[in-house]
């Protein structure tokens, strides 16, 4: 019953900034939480940002750089990256989750930082 769409990825330099957009279409039963995830080659998909239950958390590699910013009103989800490094390299997804524990992924989007 949702679908969710990213945008914003691109090939930047060291120290410059992008911002992820996630927007979702449909319905949901009841949304818990949104966040983003990334994915790098020959390794597992890690938590970036996520919001919900009335707090973001954030992985400890990216804290202080990324912001995580959600819209129940308009169903998006953003994730304002700053000062990006190479090791943000990665394919990111947003998700969504409902408090009947259905996830829903969108396709993924490409961030490549270069040094």
């Amino acid at each position: 019953q949702l679908q969710l769409t990213e945008s914003g990825g691109g090939s930047v330099l060291a120290g410059e900034s992008l911002t992820l957009s996630c927007a979702a279409s449909g319905t949901a039963f009841g949304i818990n939480s949104m966040g983003w995830f990334r994915q790098s080659p020959g390794k597992t998909r890690e938590m970036v940002a996520m919001v919900g239950g009335g707090a973001a958390r954030y992985a400890n590699s990216v804290k202080g750089r990324f912001t995580i910013t959600r819209s129940l009103e308009t169903m998006t989800v953003d994730l304002q990256m700053n000062n990006l490094k190479p090791e943000d390299t990665a394919v990111y997804y947003c998700k969504f989750s409902t408090l009947n524990a259905e996830d829903t992924w969108g396709p993924g989007t490409q961030v490549t930082v270069s040094a």
